[in-house]
């Protein structure tokens, strides 16, 4: 094909590629936000995950934010494992039915219930069972960026410590990348996860044994 006629076929092949990019777009920006959940449960509906985190916390009337990274552990349904590497090394585990939060430094351990403690979805608990999200908030489609559907979740229940949550959905594979909770004061706690890997975590990852001379206290006493 010499060089004339590829111009003459040129502006024919540009209106095509157009015509799909933009009928694609039509189709991510009609989903609704239940939908939307949908796709996301159903991406979830695997045994469990392991991703790095960034998260960032930021108290409102104060002016004060920290930043802390490390590891997460999912397996569904209830049960996570957070580790903190930074600032200070913290590890959060649950079993779904008991937490254990673990503080080296201070060499001591904090022993509890895990639904006392993460309510209905505090914590982002929700990872550990997507299907938690569309029983306990009512979900709504907000302005949505290139990469990402943003859906706003406002818990069923409102509590002084949850408020609302921004979900950032991934337009292209439906995973979670980035969560924003509030609390009634306009507290801030972003969460980013980062090259999440699904897979199957053993039960053993989500228990804790307590180390010898540690002190030991009770969540809410």
């Amino acid at each position: 094909m010499n060089s004339k006629s590829i111009m003459l076929y040129f502006p024919f092949i540009f209106c095509l590629i157009f015509f799909f990019a933009v009928d694609a777009i039509g189709k991510d920006e009609s989903l609704t936000a239940g939908q939307i959940m949908i796709k996301v449960e159903k991406k979830y509906t695997v045994s469990g995950f392991v991703a790095k985190f960034i998260q960032m916390s930021t108290l409102k009337a104060m002016e004060i934010s920290d930043v802390a990274d490390g590891k997460i552990f999912v397996k569904r349904p209830g049960m996570m494992r957070w580790e903190y590497e930074k600032p200070d090394k913290q590890t959060i585990v649950t079993d779904g039915e008991s937490i254990w939060i673990y503080r080296p430094q201070d060499n001591q351990v904090m022993v509890g219930k895990a639904p006392e403690f993460f309510g209905a979805g505090k914590g982002a608990s929700f990872l550990s069972d997507i299907s938690i999200i569309r029983r306990n908030f009512t979900v709504i489609m907000k302005n949505n960026t290139d990469k990402y559907f943003i859906l706003k979740l406002i818990p069923n229940e409102k509590k002084v410590d949850l408020s609302h949550v921004y979900l950032f959905v991934s337009k292209t594979s439906f995973e979670i990348e980035k969560i924003q909770i509030y609390n009634l004061y306009e507290d801030e706690t972003e969460l980013q996860l980062i090259d999440s890997r699904f897979v199957d975590n053993p039960d053993s990852v989500f228990t804790f044994k307590i180390p010898k001379g540690v002190e030991v206290l009770k969540i809410g006493e």
